[in-house]
């Protein structure tokens, strides 16, 4: 008797060869066993008539390093079709980590991924010191979906140099060769990779940069040896020219990696995405990087699947925080400062103040013509004449009351797109023409960080349900873009038990009502430790997803499974 079959679905099996298909899947024990005209008994059977069944999603780029530790959720990365989730991007993590720097590595998270201190302090129980310790902690808790993890380059220089790390100071042989130890101990035991962050923007909270930002090529060549004596994993890089503020950023990056690419024989995910000040250099990266796999380097390229965005408003951040007459009633529960800020007095007080406070809000007045109120369902590439400036233009009224008006609708809980990045053309067909390279896999979603301003962990379910279904011009053939979310990134980590519908394969699967496939708005929760709140937002048409056979939601509801495992390489 099977487990479970999913009856007459249409099967995109994830290998981006094979044509759509209709067919039975049937599952037993947590593989899938069979796939065809399936007859015979089942505990559990899912009409999959009229719906895609695919692979559940591999994102390989996420940031639940704490938040796995408490959370069994991962929400919103689970609501949009991810079945494993990949963490310890971009140098930062929590492993490994002394006693007396646990304070650093949470304020270098802060400060890098924008993830409530206070949330981290609250939620992480410190178990462990080395990074085989930390697997082991993240293996003890059942959660609904699968993870793994990279070994983050940021905690092991704090670790083996201490405060000359966290400084970013050269690193001695003696260094180098402690790094290394922690590198082949931390493989063994399971660690996916390794992933260092080159770019300098990124910094803690005390405004240094990542430990590891400017480490010299023997030190990189030192972690790739260690790497391939431990049995493998795969190198991530946030490259020094990821933001467009180091000039041949590329060129140094690329350089170096090719060359520990190539010794070890080590695969590379290497971020790459459009950069506004320079809207054409990621073409001449990615001439780069294919020369460079033409001399036997491993580079895969991640790239994100719709603008680098920041969502403000009055639940989330906004330029009107440092202005008096604004400040005096900051606090008050939503519809009273809603019922407040309509007051036509305090409108023009605050319209006429300066803003005391630092941060986003001296610059999201500047740049409205990079600012777009979300629709519903929220539209991530917005036309340039339904800009804030627009709108302005349109209305005769300044920037700043555009913002202040369209902040109060929906009864205060209207969130703006601010697009900080991969938007210069006001449109995304760098986007598709990324995504469609033979190369790339869907990634940089950010799951679980900048939770206050950012909620990109729902990508997936734009990549189809625009990229593939409703994008007028340019779009993603459906086979092609679930490829880039289930064998691409599979293939790069070397899980290969799942990613594709074939029979043997682990049964991470989605049942998706295709037509119905949307995203629903934004909004802003207070449910992290302490009561931090977070951007969230949920989708329409998942039917079901299944973890190693087992259904863990229906229509986007838990059903109570908690299947999930730590992935060890």
């Amino acid at each position: 008797m099977h487990d479970l079959v999913l009856k007459g679905g249409t099967v995109v099996d994830g290998t981006g060869a094979t044509a759509a298909y209709t067919a039975d899947v049937a599952i037993k024990a947590g593989h899938i066993v069979e796939i065809g005209s399936v007859s015979g008994a089942a505990r559990q059977i899912i009409d999959a008539d009229g719906a895609i069944v695919t692979p559940g999603y591999v994102d390989p780029h996420t940031h639940y390093d704490g938040q796995a530790t408490w959370d069994h959720q991962l929400a919103p990365s689970c609501w949009h079709g991810i079945t494993t989730a990949i963490l310890g991007n971009c140098g930062v993590g929590f492993a490994p980590a002394r006693p007396d720097r646990h304070d650093f590595l949470i304020q270098l998270m802060e400060g890098v991924e924008d993830i409530p201190g206070t949330a981290l302090h609250e939620g992480i129980e410190w178990t462990w010191e080395s990074f085989p310790e930390y697997l082991d902690a993240l293996s003890r808790r059942p959660r609904i979906l699968d993870v793994g993890t990279h070994l983050p380059h940021g905690a092991l220089r704090a670790y083996v140099m201490d405060e000359r790390g966290a400084a970013n100071e050269r690193a001695t042989a003696d260094d180098i060769a402690a790094m290394a130890v922690i590198v082949e101990d931390a493989i063994r035991a399971g660690a996916l990779g390794f992933a260092t962050n080159r770019l300098p923007s990124h910094t803690a909270k005390d405004g240094r940069s990542v430990p590891g930002t400017f480490a010299a090529d023997e030190e990189l060549h030192a972690i790739g040896s260690a790497m391939r004596r431990g049995g493998g994993g795969v190198i991530e890089i946030v490259s020094a020219e990821s933001m467009g503020n180091v000039s041949g950023g590329y060129e140094r990056d690329i350089e170096w990696a090719t060359e520990v690419s190539i010794e070890g024989g080590l695969p590379v995910t290497f971020c790459l995405t459009q950069i506004d000040t320079n809207p054409n250099r990621w073409r001449e990266a990615l001439s780069m990087i294919e020369a460079a796999n033409a001399k036997g380097a491993r580079f895969v390229v991640q790239t994100a699947g719709r603008p680098l965005g920041i969502l403000v408003g009055l639940t989330t951040k906004h330029q009107f925080t440092g202005r008096p007459s604004f400040d005096e009633i900051a606090d008050l529960p939503l519809p009273q400062l809603v019922a407040a800020l309509r007051d036509s007095d305090r409108k023009a007080r605050i319209l006429a103040e300066e803003s005391r406070a630092a941060g986003i809000g001296r610059f999201i007045g500047r740049m409205a013509d990079k600012a777009w109120p979300l629709d519903d369902p929220p539209n991530y590439e917005p036309h340039p004449d339904d800009s804030i400036a627009a709108y302005a233009r349109n209305r005769g009224i300044s920037v700043d009351e555009a913002f202040y008006e369209l902040m109060l609708q929906h009864d205060g809980r209207q969130l703006i797109l601010f697009t900080l990045g991969g938007y210069a053309n006001r449109n995304t067909d760098h986007i598709v023409e990324l995504l469609s390279h033979p190369i790339t896999i869907l990634g940089l979603a950010d799951g679980g960080a900048h939770v206050s301003l950012i909620c990109d962990g729902s990508t997936p379910t734009s990549l189809l349900s625009y990229y593939v279904r409703d994008r007028r011009g340019s779009r993603l053939g459906l086979e092609t873009a679930v490829a880039k979310m289930t064998s691409g990134p599979a293939r790069l980590y070397g899980l290969h038990d799942r990613g594709v519908i074939e029979v043997g394969k682990k049964a991470d699967l989605n049942v998706i009502d295709f037509d119905r496939l949307n995203l629903r708005m934004p909004e802003v929760v207070a449910d992290l430790p302490t009561g931090a709140r977070r951007v969230l937002q949920r989708a329409d048409g998942y039917l079901a997803t299944i973890v190693s056979g087992a259904v863990t939601l229906r229509n986007g509801e838990e059903t109570g499974a908690r299947p999930g495992v730590l992935v060890r390489r």
